[in-house]
């Protein structure tokens, strides 16, 4: 079910996904998410950079060719990708009977003018804009008052594997979650981590100590799977096929720990 707002999250929601985009918390924790829901719970999933760009916004070269790749049609304004991700979202949460919540914090293609991010190495694996401090900051305060709201309830956040500015962002604010003592599981952000060495890489860069947890999510991997694939336009974008996506997510949830028949995601917990 969609929310509309945060005063619509009430104490059912025990468990919290931050999501900063429409695809990253089922990319990365469908199988959790599938056992969540088998087990009667009600998971919710944040997504932080869900707002619609103005009709009027001038995109970038490098924002403009993004959209192309995922299918965007350029007549209809730069709001139309947004448009397309959210009813891929909305399909692919309906499908695992999570709550969503759309935040509407334009996505890092969307900010700044002139853009502050201009190419592909500025977007992943660069340093958040000094301007976006106000983003962390305000996302920061109305998460901690929601966690004075719901004392009880787990965090799931993005590591920041791969350094996707907004990731770093949404993972900012998330330590202040868990500084504040809050239960927060950093989970690892598909399909970044799939590159050799970025997750020690963010680990080294945090400066902290974590320890894994497991979950065991075997009998939802077909779920996690089914639900990846309605988000075709970034399926395109950043697997090529449904083919792809499939072998993909399998073989990494069986890498984890190669057991037999045995699939697993993994979240890391600060020490």
């Amino acid at each position: 079910m969609q929310l509309t707002s945060f005063n619509d999250i009430t104490t059912t929601h025990r468990h919290i996904f931050l999501s900063p985009h429409f695809d990253d918390a089922v990319y990365s924790c469908g199988g959790t998410l599938g056992v969540q829901v088998s087990c009667g719970l009600r998971p919710l999933v944040i997504t932080i950079f869900g707002g619609i760009p103005s009709a009027n916004l001038q995109l970038s070269s490098f924002a403009q060719r993004v959209q192309q790749e995922t299918g965007a049609d350029p007549t209809k304004g730069p709001g139309n990708a947004v448009e397309i991700r959210r009813k891929e979202d909305a399909a692919a949460l309906d499908y695992l009977e999570v709550d969503y919540l759309w935040l509407d914090y334009l996505d890092a293609l969307y900010r700044g003018f002139p853009a502050y991010y201009t190419d592909r190495n500025q977007l992943i694996g660069g340093n958040v804009h000094p301007s976006d401090g106000t983003i962390d900051r305000q996302l920061a305060a109305d998460l901690l008052a929601l966690q004075e709201r719901l004392p009880d309830a787990a965090w799931y956040a993005p590591l920041g594997i791969g350094r996707h500015v907004d990731h770093q962002i949404v993972c900012s604010a998330a330590d202040r979650l868990a500084q504040r003592g809050a239960k927060v599981y950093y989970y690892e952000e598909f399909p970044y981590i799939l590159q050799n060495g970025t997750l020690d890489a963010r680990k080294q860069e945090l400066g902290m100590p974590f320890e894994p947890t497991l979950v065991e999510m075997s009998e939802m991997l077909p779920i996690r799977i089914a639900a990846a694939k309605m988000y075709p336009s970034q399926v395109i974008a950043n697997f090529g096929s449904n083919e792809a996506i499939h072998r993909s997510i399998t073989d990494y949830t069986h890498n984890i720990r190669p057991v037999e028949t045995v699939h697993l995601e993994r979240y890391w917990i600060p020490r």
